[in-house]
């Protein structure tokens, strides 16, 4: 069974409907219980987002979360060098614009701020004021 059917049968129930035939459940029957269709609706509610969840991991990039070889950062290193955009660098790597600039900006090469995306990894050196204290003591 498919997440698709299941959650037809799932909604169906919470309906008070049997999935089957369509027909009205009898009162008496547990799918009729209150809890019984809050819970069969969280498990449709569950069901829709895994479905957004996948739909949305498709269309990330296929390197997502990968390591970088040696060899991918030589070509990311000259195909910055040589002037190719960064949109274009994030294609050609199957990866994000972000990783593209953090990479670039970890290699020395992208100054942190040129970048276009946020830095959303704040090293504890950043972090750090101008008396050496961590920002947040």
């Amino acid at each position: 069974m498919d997440q698709a059917d299941a959650r037809h049968i799932l909604n169906t129930l919470a309906q008070g409907l049997d999935p089957s035939t369509g027909a009205r459940l009898d009162a008496a029957s547990v799918c009729t219980h209150k809890e019984v269709v809050e819970a069969l609706l969280l498990g449709v509610a569950a069901l829709d987002a895994e479905a957004l969840r996948q739909r949305r991991r498709a269309q990330l990039p296929q390197n997502l979360g990968r390591p970088w070889s040696e060899e991918e950062e030589q070509r990311l290193g000259d195909s910055f060098r040589a002037g190719q955009g960064l949109h274009s660098i994030a294609a050609e790597h199957r990866r994000t614009l972000a990783a593209i600039e953090a990479r670039l900006e970890r290699m020395g090469l992208l100054a942190p701020e040129l970048r276009v995306t946020r830095n959303r990894y704040v090293s504890r050196h950043s972090a750090r004021g101008r008396d050496g204290l961590s920002a947040t003591s």
